[in-house]
């Protein structure tokens, strides 16, 4: 299929409760359904939630008691693989055939990971992503993702790929993405700022693919009243705008950014026209030089503790 509708999901999470949050993008699935879109996609962390403005209790050298407490409801608010939230929104792609790209935040053992999962309409969850390199103050609540999840997966729409948020400011990771013939790339974001269009422009006219960005647009309100948050506790204030786009692979936008509030955006895709990019430019073909520049990528599973017998 070379034509179809494609939708990023600009909407406010529930923070701290995933199933809430599960059954919202069940809805924005079927909704994006009947305008006949094939693929969707919805912002980083939307299940467990983005903790924009907290600081968990931590300064270098001390970790404070209640910052532990936060810490804890945040752990509880996020998700393991697979559970009831996985489950909706398998469900909703399977009773729409979408294929849908999901960011959460994904439990395992002690370790939260951010995480982008991918549904295929037929076979349910058929993989994730988790991000291999959290920014700044990420780094104190969320693990470190190894090479083992960085695979774009092969569909009727074309290869669909996720890079989160500020990987998409890593090289090499975009070009490990554009050699593995990535038509559909998905940008599941935190980042609402003005230099976020450019950058997904950019990576359209680099990889000569689709970008499809999404990111939530949330106040303050949607936050427990108890909730930590350096940017105050008016509940009217925006916490992310949101500024999701659909970007052609000539650098064109085809939908968005929208900052006006909660929204789905549509772009029809037409996946015939990536050669027409690719005819004067394409990074990990006719225009690389392998003579001088290589790129070596580990995507052995890495675990902290290997048992041999």
């Amino acid at each position: 299929m070379s034509k179809f509708q494609a939708a990023v999901a600009q909407l406010s999470a529930t923070p701290f409760e995933p199933l809430a949050s599960a059954e919202k993008a069940a809805r924005a699935i079927r909704e994006a359904a009947k305008r006949e879109a094939k693929l969707i996609v919805f912002p980083e962390a939307f299940l467990g939630g983005y903790p924009k403005g907290a600081s968990f209790g931590a300064v270098v050298g001390s970790r404070s008691t209640q910052g532990r407490r936060d810490f804890e409801r945040y752990y509880r608010g996020a998700i393991d693989l697979p559970g009831p939230e996985s489950e909706v929104i398998a469900e909703a792609a399977r009773e729409t055939g979408l294929f849908v790209v999901a960011g959460c935040i994904e439990r395992d053992r002690g370790t939260l990971y951010c995480t982008a999962l991918f549904f295929d309409g037929a076979r349910g969850l058929v993989g994730k992503h988790r991000k291999v390199m959290p920014t700044a103050m990420e780094r104190l609540i969320w693990g470190y993702g190894d090479g083992s999840t960085m695979n774009a997966f092969e569909t009727s729409l074309g290869k669909i790929g996720a890079v989160i948020c500020w990987e998409n400011y890593m090289p090499m990771l975009r070009m490990h993405m554009y050699a593995q013939g990535v038509t559909l790339y998905c940008a599941p974001t935190a980042d609402d700022r003005d230099s976020w269009l450019p950058t997904m422009r950019h990576i359209t006219l680099e990889g000569r693919c689709f970008v499809l960005s999404a990111c939530q647009h949330i106040t303050r309100g949607a936050y427990p009243a108890d909730y930590e948050c350096s940017f105050g506790n008016d509940p009217a204030t925006v916490l992310m705008r949101g500024g999701s786009a659909i970007v052609d692979p000539l650098g064109n936008v085809l939908a968005g950014p929208s900052f006006d509030g909660e929204t789905i955006l549509y772009a029809e895709i037409d996946t015939s026209r990536i050669a027409g990019g690719k005819y004067d430019f394409d990074v990990v073909g006719h225009y690389a030089r392998p003579d001088i520049f290589s790129l070596s990528v580990n995507t052995a599973p890495m675990p902290p503790v290997k048992v041999k017998d």
